[in-house]
């Protein structure tokens, strides 16, 4: 019998004042049961929900780009024998407005992007093509597990 993956979680919402409506709808259980779904093996990371302010200052500062993108992973693993460790940033207006671009509910966008920061604190990534199909559709079946629909299906 395999056990379930354990999770430390901290939870971190610097942006909650401009956005109280999402820290309501994403309290720790919720988060803590997304991010636990994506995992395979035991982990401790930090998830920090932030404004565009600060999501933009992350991405120009370690990635080089100037403006705030929906979810960072910083993976701290040197190699696989390294324990799952790991920060994701999530941008809550730009996860906001890409719901709405989307046509998707805002939780079903969160719980995707925590799966796929999850995926990449693992060493999952999606710079080429094969590494793309196989993590979104890791990604697709971790969300129908969660009762989301495929996240890379437009409707």
């Amino acid at each position: 019998m395999t056990r379930e993956p354990k999770l430390k979680l901290t939870l971190q919402f610097p942006a909650a004042k401009a956005f109280p409506q999402h820290k309501a709808m994403l309290p720790r259980a919720t988060v803590a049961n997304w991010v636990k779904a994506a995992l395979f093996a035991d982990a401790e990371l930090t998830v920090r929900f932030v404004d565009a302010e600060e999501g933009r200052t992350l991405n120009r500062t370690y990635r080089g780009k100037d403006y705030a993108t929906n979810v960072l992973t910083f993976a701290y693993a040197q190699s696989e024998a390294d324990p799952v460790t790991g920060d994701l940033i999530l941008c809550c207006p730009v996860v906001e407005r890409e719901a709405a671009e989307q046509g998707k509910p805002l939780a079903a966008h969160y719980a995707h992007l925590l799966v796929h920061g999850a995926l990449h604190a693992q060493g999952y990534d999606h710079e080429t093509d094969d590494e793309a199909e196989e993590m979104e559709g890791i990604e697709t079946d971790i969300m129908n597990s969660l009762g989301f629909p495929d996240p890379y299906r437009a409707d």
